[in-house]
């Protein structure tokens, strides 16, 4: 596994405004990620607005954006309307946030100024931060995502070489739970051939249920264009036996073909029902605090 660059930079902006999803803003602490997920959908965001390549520009060379927290709460004084989703487009708790601490000064600020938050991870390091989290989650709706495609560890060794092993994660997640904290598993994105079988989003969905986690949903697989030629050459390095079902089922689009998503609708409609989920309860809206003590925090 080829090494990772760190560099530092300043940003202008934290917030971004998202159109078409279910969340407002969205933060990202880092830019790269050296995680190195073979089909991570962030590779085409690096190429399509940053120019750069989708493969060692975006897992080998991160940024590192050291001044996002202190932007982000005076940003937070001007803007808090919607929700907000923490690591769209990179994960808040790959390893270089244990040195910098860019994603927890972030929560701290979102702590002084609570907007609805939800955060997507892979890493077992957010479990540092339940302090943090558990003082967000008093003033506002709070959930953290784990994604866990697969608990295969062979299979995530190929597809996700710089994460934690899957279990790894699941024991943060209880850890949330016990905590009193919302914590659910993504089990996304289903990748065709790999992960797709009843008996491995089975193995998936009972791990997530027996760690406590509040829901279990999935997505299959989305190969935009600008990763295209990059996930077929994993594919054909890593699972060259699954080449020609990705080309039927594809057939050079991005998404899979109806059918097949209607079947694997299905397959995990029976695997969930057979664990046990229980989503947290909406709490009632909570009063703004004062403006007043809002300008004391910000001071």
């Amino acid at each position: 596994m080829s090494s990772v660059v760190y560099r530092e930079v300043a940003v202008k902006s934290a917030l971004n405004a998202v159109k078409g999803m279910p969340f407002d803003w969205s933060l990202n602490t880092f830019s790269g990620c050296a995680h190195k997920c073979g089909y991570c959908f962030a590779r085409a965001y690096h190429a399509r607005y940053r120019e750069k390549n989708v493969g060692s520009d975006f897992d080998s060379n991160v940024e590192v954006r050291v001044n996002i927290a202190a932007v982000l709460r005076r940003e937070l004084g001007r803007r808090r309307e919607g929700s907000l989703a923490i690591g769209t487009a990179t994960d808040p708790y790959q390893p270089i946030e244990g040195k910098y601490q860019l994603t927890r000064r972030s929560l701290e600020a979102l702590v002084d100024y609570p907007m609805p938050t939800s955060i997507v991870t892979k890493g077992p390091l957010v479990v540092r931060d339940i302090d943090v989290l558990k003082k967000l989650d008093e003033k506002t709706e709070l959930t953290v995502y784990f994604s866990v495609p697969c608990v295969d560890e062979e299979v995530v060794r190929k597809t996700d070489p710089g994460t934690a092993p899957p279990r790894q994660r699941l024991r943060a997640l209880r850890m949330l739970r016990e905590a009193g904290l919302d914590a659910a598993v993504l089990c996304m994105p289903v990748l065709p051939g790999i992960s797709d079988s009843e008996g491995s989003l089975d193995a998936a969905a009972r791990a997530a249920s027996e760690a406590g986690a509040t829901a279990f949903r999935h997505r299959p697989l989305k190969i935009d264009v600008e990763i295209q030629e990059y996930f077929y050459d994993f594919l054909a390095t890593e699972f060259p036996v699954v080449v020609p079902r990705y080309a039927e089922l594809y057939r050079g689009g991005v998404r899979p073909t109806k059918d097949y998503e209607r079947e694997l609708e299905e397959r995990v409609r029976r695997v969930r029902s057979r664990y046990e989920f229980r989503e947290r309860p909406a709490r009632p809206a909570r009063p703004r605090e004062p403006e007043t003590v809002q300008l004391q925090l910000a001071i």
